[in-house]
């Protein structure tokens, strides 16, 4: 039987341009559930696991965390990240228009704007990362150095302790 070939995404077609290596991993998803699933289904240690957060700062802009699966961010230290006050996670009704992702694909790769992107320094000690792909049941296995290099992210300690 032939392996179903998955569309490219706009996250993909930004790592082909920039000649960055990935891997595409799939898995059945009629409905997002959170990235501890998607992890299980796909065989992933949670660790590897990475979800996009997207925060708004009292200045009104956006911002783009990227943080482990399990982990809670730390808004003080998010805001310190991007010089601003204070920053709130955006309603999931604001994520398509501004990000042009739904809730369960947003992906720092891709989005509508370019917005500062943190990620959690706990990738660096990582062998890969997997984050979405911008599709909903569709994942992005890549190192952690090609995903800040594709995404101009900072790494920084942005969780509770």
């Amino acid at each position: 039987m032939a392996k179903e070939k998955i569309p490219k995404t706009n996250a993909m077609r930004i790592l082909d341009r920039l000649k960055i290596s990935y891997e595409v991993l799939s898995y059945q998803c009629d409905e997002f559930i959170d990235g501890i699933h998607t992890a299980d289904t796909l065989g992933i240690p949670h660790e590897n696991c990475f979800k996009t957060l997207v925060l708004q700062g009292k200045s009104k802009g956006y911002s783009v965390f990227v943080l482990p699966i399990e982990e809670e961010l730390n808004l003080k230290e998010c805001a310190k990240a991007v010089n601003e006050k204070s920053v709130e996670m955006i309603h999931v009704k604001d994520i398509n228009a501004v990000t042009g992702y739904i809730r369960g694909c947003c992906t720092a790769l891709g989005m509508k704007k370019e917005y500062p992107t943190i990620i959690h320094e706990s990738a660096l000690d990582c062998p890969y990362i997997c984050v979405s792909a911008g599709k909903l049941g569709v994942q992005l296995k890549l190192s952690p150095q090609d995903f800040i290099k594709a995404t101009g992210a900072k790494a920084l300690n942005i969780i509770h302790e």
